[in-house]
């Protein structure tokens, strides 16, 4: 373990979290379900601006899947 200016320790594990680990996360998120461990690793090793940009995209690609549902329903019903 390194010591960082303030005197703490530093651990090798102070990574940032990959983009499938931020993905995961915010997907449970969606869900409402996550595990404590995982849910004390994102605290720990993630950054907020990531889970943020993650969320927004996810939450765009719902929207836009909803939207295509629906516009896919009505020509259907429209035809019939």
């Amino acid at each position: 373990m390194q010591s960082d200016r303030g005197g703490s320790k530093v651990s090798g594990e102070d990574k940032k979290l990959s983009f499938l680990q931020v993905l995961g996360s915010v997907m449970s998120s969606f869900l409402g379900v996550q595990k404590n461990a995982t849910r004390e690793r994102d605290f720990k090793h993630g950054r907020a601006r990531d889970f943020i940009m993650v969320g927004i995209l996810l939450t765009l690609g719902f929207i836009l899947a909803v939207w295509g549902v629906v516009q896919l329903v009505m020509r259907v019903a429209a035809e019939g």
